[in-house]
């Protein structure tokens, strides 16, 4: 199968064309900076901008599948002169568009979970935009909507390191905001079945780890893989509001407003999707076991958020 995959060059692209490419596809990654991110020989190389259709059309012509991995972070505010709805919902409706003018028969499309039109924050509403593009269209299409992702190189980690210090920090609310967090290494053999299987197709599935954890927890598991203590101590939301609207503009504030909204949404699943891939949430990689603290991934959570 001929397989372009938008984002290729990116944190999980990288990832998936490389599985895609040991399962015997012909994988070609685009991306607006395509010389960047370590990928296999074998997978070609493409330059395009996904919020530019004249830079896309002709490299969607000779595509069987189509994987749309193009995303801004919801925890980071956009670079400028992009947003989340010109990236997600706009980038999104023009792999559409050539994917459908050009007869590619399979479309995956990365969402998030809660993605909703008329969801909290902008990031969540152009995701839910960009999910009704998909769905609407004449493709067979599946979507994913995966928890935080974390691995090397992954922002979830990243964010935490930026707004945290060792020892003594503090965090809205307390940190209380719950993840289920799935290791990349795990998802990405089920995007590939996902794109691969017939089954999946018309299906939308909501992917995590196997354990649910604060922010909180996280802060303390990655300082605790660093031998350093941290104690946490608790911000009032109302007040990190505040000091947020007052930095959001700031170049050097990793986040604003719209960011701090995402911080009090709970990102976990009802029910993990995962089985739909003959997976259970036991042979899930774990964010303590992934950071070293243990060599059987049974961590038990009660023993920081108790």
């Amino acid at each position: 199968m001929q397989v372009l995959v938008a984002g290729g060059t990116g944190f999980i692209g990288t990832e998936l064309c490389a599985e895609l490419d040991e399962r015997g596809h012909d994988v070609t990654a685009l991306s607006r900076n395509p010389d960047e991110g370590d990928l296999p020989v074998d997978v070609s190389r493409v330059s395009g901008d996904v919020t530019d259709y004249d830079s896309i059309v002709d490299t969607v012509a000779d595509s069987d599948a189509i994987v749309n991995l193009v995303s801004l972070s919801p925890l980071f505010q956009p670079p400028d002169g992009l947003d989340h709805e010109t990236v997600h919902a706009g980038g999104t409706a023009n792999l559409v568009r050539a994917a459908e003018e050009h007869d590619v028969e399979r479309f995956l499309q990365m969402s998030a979970l809660d993605a909703d039109p008329n969801g909290p924050t902008d990031f969540i509403r152009a995701k839910g935009r960009a999910e009704t593009l998909v769905t609407d269209s004449r493709l067979e299409w599946t979507i994913v909507r995966p928890s935080v992702v974390f691995g090397d190189g992954a922002e979830f980690l990243e964010f935490t390191k930026l707004v945290t210090t060792p020892y003594v920090t503090g965090l809205p609310g307390g940190g209380e905001t719950r993840f289920q967090p799935i290791w990349v290494g795990d998802l990405v053999p089920l995007l590939a079945s996902a794109l691969e299987d017939a089954r999946h197709v018309g299906q939308r599935y909501e992917l995590a780890g196997p354990q649910i954890v604060t922010l909180a927890d996280a802060t303390e598991l990655l300082y605790e893989a660093e031998d350093q203590s941290v104690t946490i101590l608790p911000i009032p939301s109302a007040l990190a509001k505040v000091g947020l609207k007052a930095v959001g503009p700031v170049p050097f504030v990793p986040f604003g407003p719209d960011q701090a909204r995402s911080l009090e949404l709970d990102n976990t699943v009802v029910s993990n999707d995962v089985t739909a891939f003959d997976v259970t949430e036991d042979d899930l990689q774990t964010l303590g076991a992934y950071l070293g603290l243990n060599g059987h991934g049974q961590w038990d959570p009660q023993r920081l958020s108790a």
